[in-house]
């Protein structure tokens, strides 16, 4: 039976991934089970500069999921570079490096930087809905993201990802921006922007006002994305969003994406992404498939 999956030119052991944002830089997961378990590790969005994020409160509970809105908080390209990298290289799993700016000469510095580092990777956040300067500014307008992907891709060799908003009237705009301006895959969707009212205070409960929405409520709206720029684009897309059980990846694949990311499960079950890869097993060999690649857009819409 084969697991891997290529993405971009980079072959993952198998098409399980986690999501940035959600995963640190591994290191409490570890406790948990031997790394090496995954296709690849997208670690928490860098920028070029250390951030603390945003004040706290900054996580609120949703129903079938959770508001966050951390802000980016990260200790550095450099720093990364210089700590995390030789922790991840322990294993035998691919590094995603998620990078961010407020501006377009953030970006492109970032990404020179991260693109000359030992990762394999490189996933452009173009789509964070909580920071007050940059991420999604730069995802919902389509001109903006040609111009960005354009720019950084000029800089760059590493294979690069850009990761899409679902704050969008039409999505697919967005991926084919993307696509003609130099991404060589796509990964989605991001957070979905919401809000949470304290009903004693009146006040949000969240300091920032907003926050990105993740977890089981969004895996409809994740589905329906993927299929939508999967039949856009001809990029591989790695799907995220909601993603808790293999039953769910296999219909994220179904419906498009190459690899998926699982991401606020961890939170409530630090082995989500192990027990995801082995129900795509389970799954596998009940249906007598021998390629997980088999799966991939093979949905069968109606008429």
């Amino acid at each position: 039976m084969n697991l891997s999956v290529n993405i971009a030119g980079v072959e993952l052991k198998n098409p399980v991934v986690t999501a940035s944002g959600t995963f640190g830089f591994g290191h409490e997961y570890n406790e948990f089970y031997d790394l090496s378990e995954l296709g690849g590790i997208a670690v928490k969005g860098l920028t070029l500069k250390p951030r603390l994020g945003n004040p706290p409160p900054r996580i609120a509970e949703t129903p079938m999921g959770i508001l966050n809105s951390v802000g980016l908080q990260n200790p550095g390209i450099e720093k990364f570079i210089e700590e995390e990298i030789p922790f991840l290289r322990k294993f035998d799993t691919k590094i995603i490096a998620n990078i961010s700016g407020s501006t377009v000469e953030d970006y492109i510095a970032i990404a020179e930087i991260a693109g000359n580092s030992d990762v394999d990777l490189l996933e452009l956040n173009i789509s964070c809905p909580n920071v007050k300067a940059g991420g999604m500014a730069f995802g919902t307008c389509p001109k903006s993201v040609e111009d960005l992907v354009k720019k950084v891709r000029a800089v760059v060799n590493r294979p690069l990802i850009v990761k899409l908003s679902p704050n969008v009237t039409d999505i697919t705009e967005i991926a084919r921006a993307a696509e003609s301006s130099g991404a060589d895959a796509l990964s989605l969707i991001n957070t979905l922007l919401g809000m949470r009212i304290d009903i004693k205070t009146r006040r949000p409960i969240l300091k920032n006002n907003m926050g990105g929405m993740s977890g089981r409520a969004v895996f409809p709206i994740a589905v329906r994305m993927i299929n939508q720029v999967y039949r856009a684009v001809k990029l591989p897309l790695i799907g995220m969003g909601g993603v808790a059980t293999g039953n769910d990846a296999i219909e994220m694949m179904l419906a498009g994406a190459s690899a998926v990311a699982v991401g606020t499960a961890c939170f409530t079950d630090p082995m989500a992404p192990v027990k995801v890869r082995d129900g795509i097993v389970d799954y596998l060999k009940a249906n007598n498939i021998d390629d997980v690649n088999d799966l991939v857009g093979q949905v069968i819409l109606h008429d």
